[in-house]
């Protein structure tokens, strides 16, 4: 291996709606008592997930698996990055089944899911911009479904048929590609003139900001890791805009993914995290370079993070 300096991207890592998600669970538990119920992965990264398992947490994947009564944690990304909201007939189920609910949904996905009730409610035909299936997408497209055509990519604006009188805006998954969104959002533009969208873009800030700083980080190195579960859309994106910028990327769980055949010729490796990997995994992954002799490790820090969610409420009183 020929690798002499790992960069560390920042900002990297959990968001502070991930943080928030994790610490909902976590007070809970010490609030609450073992076991507290959680609807879906809390947040995208297996290690994670287990770790809270191991402390009193139930994962399950529909709230019928849910003991009558039970404390439950509704999410579903988590992602962002945190918890990516629920789709409004859950709630009605944890009402059904007389469960104490707490919502970890991350509020900058309330705030989609709030200007798609806005915009049905005054008559718009809504193009939400999303990955089919995605948890977020799901929440979203629940609040005013009737209203809602998903599309994924640039070619699926310039095929849009609504009808001539219709209103239309747009919203976005708050875990995409900040270039392609752009690039969709053109298109829509060019479509739809007068098309409305929210008063501030979807995406969200933590996905806006490790994406502008792996950009950095792939100018700078031959290869980069994007420390981050398969199913997790933001470390995904993570990957694709180190790529394009010309670096070699994988995404990894942890370091014992690591192939030494990704580091051949490679002098400098970047190294970011998706907003649901803990900084601990980092740590790992660095523990692995420096093991095989490299001590040069230096943090670009491209844009300053200081945002942070406060609990949710059914918490304060806890």
């Amino acid at each position: 291996m020929n690798v002499e300096r790992v960069l560390l991207a920042a900002p990297r890592g959990y968001c502070a709606g991930v943080d928030r998600a994790v610490e909902t669970v976590e007070r809970a538990l010490l609030a609450f008592g073992a076991p507290i119920y959680v609807r879906k992965q809390i947040v995208h990264n297996l290690h994670v997930v287990r770790d809270l398992e191991a402390k009193g947490a139930i994962f399950v994947d529909e709230i019928d698996q849910v003991p009558v009564g039970a404390v439950t944690v509704l999410s579903a990304h988590g992602s962002p990055p945190s918890a990516h909201g629920v789709a409004p007939e859950v709630y009605a189920q944890a009402r059904a089944r007389e469960l104490r609910v707490i919502d970890a949904t991350c509020p900058l996905v309330t705030k989609v899911h709030n200007e798609a009730k806005k915009f049905a409610r005054d008559g718009y035909h809504i193009v939400l911009i999303g990955h089919e299936g995605h948890e977020e997408v799901v929440g979203t497209m629940g609040e005013a479904s009737s209203s809602i055509t998903l599309i994924g990519a640039p070619d699926e604006a310039d095929a849009l048929d609504l009808p001539a009188e219709d209103k239309v805006a747009y919203l976005s998954q708050t875990t995409l590609s900040v270039d392609e969104t752009n690039d969709v959002i053109e298109r829509l533009r060019a479509r739809f003139p007068v098309i409305q969208g929210p008063p501030r873009e979807d995406i969200c800030y933590a996905t806006q900001n490790r994406q502008t700083a792996v950009k950095v980080l792939a100018e700078k190195a031959d290869v980069v890791l994007v420390i981050g579960s398969d199913n997790s859309s933001n470390s995904n994106r993570l990957a694709e805009v180190a790529a394009a910028r010309g670096a070699r990327s994988y995404l990894i769980d942890d370091e014992t993914e690591i192939e030494d055949a990704w580091l051949e010729g490679a002098r400098t490796v970047g190294i970011t995290s998706g907003a649901s990997a803990p900084e601990w995994l980092v740590d790992r992954v660095v523990g692995w370079f420096r093991a095989r002799g490299v001590d040069d490790v230096e943090e670009v820090r491209v844009v300053e993070e200081d945002v942070h969610f406060a609990l949710p409420k059914e918490l304060e009183q806890a």
